[in-house]
């Protein structure tokens, strides 16, 4: 279980413990209330070298909670304003933060949205969860050996860093980790609940490819909504777009 200090966050009729993860680390999010009582939350989780910052997040978060659901958005640790190292983060380590996220969300009910590695995330955990009752996945990476193998190939584990940014080493740790889980789409035929995927055609960093493989191997009904023209981050027209058609499935 996660273990909470003593100090409580208030925001407005909604109370929160400080959240840690299983190293005691603290997990850094931001709680967008909903103005009507409910009990339904979207949480939303980023992509590798990302934060609960990035516009994208930010956007989907207000537009949630103006339809009417809480929502929360959170750095995974080493992330951002969370505490831990970034050259331990890897997915695996994720789905343990997100489980004490989860946990400090006792009563809610919880729809997960992640972007990028965030819905790699996501796809793992809902698998194995009962606590998230819906997913959504933006622009989610469902091949990670690839995804790595592309992007940070040529960069030596330890040594390198991602994407040129000095702030993000490639760890061993995490070029492993991605190996191991190789893709997600065993698991995504283990998804039981209604599931929302979100990509864009421009997408060249996780490519529409992987959110159409998902189709072919979920058991349960999923809906893909392509958006022409967006990019990895919906930047532009398309943050528009995409919170809309998130925060309509949720309410329908």
């Amino acid at each position: 279980m996660a273990s909470f200090f003593f100090y409580v966050h208030h925001l407005m009729s909604i109370t929160l413990n400080e959240i840690m993860n299983h190293q005691g680390e603290k997990l850094d999010y931001t709680l967008h209330e909903a103005e009507k009582e409910t009990n339904k939350l979207l949480v939303i989780g980023h992509g590798v070298t990302g934060n609960k910052d990035r516009p994208l997040i930010v956007a989907l978060a207000n537009a949630v909670a103006e339809k009417g659901i809480h929502a929360l958005r959170f750095s995974f640790s080493g992330n951002g304003a969370s505490e831990g190292k970034f050259t331990d983060c890897c997915i695996s380590k994720e789905i343990e933060d997100l489980g004490c996220i989860l946990d400090a969300l006792d009563g809610f009910e919880i729809t997960y949205a992640g972007h990028s590695m965030g819905g790699a995330v996501g796809v793992l955990k809902t698998a194995n969860d009962p606590r998230i009752k819906r997913l959504i996945s933006l622009a989610g990476m469902v091949h990670t050996q690839a995804f790595a193998e592309r992007e940070f190939g040529n960069e030596n584990p330890d040594e390198g860093v991602m994407w040129e940014n000095q702030d993000c080493p490639l760890s061993s740790i995490y070029m492993n980790d991605m190996a191991e889980i190789n893709t997600v789409t065993p698991q995504a035929s283990q998804v039981q609940v209604p599931w929302l995927l979100i990509h864009g055609v421009e997408d060249d960093v996780v490519p529409l490819k992987d959110s159409q493989d998902v189709l072919t191997h979920a058991s349960n009904p999923v809906e893909l909504f392509k958006i022409e023209g967006a990019d990895h981050v919906f930047d532009g027209s398309a943050t528009k777009i995409m919170c809309q058609k998130a925060a309509d499935w949720l309410n329908s």
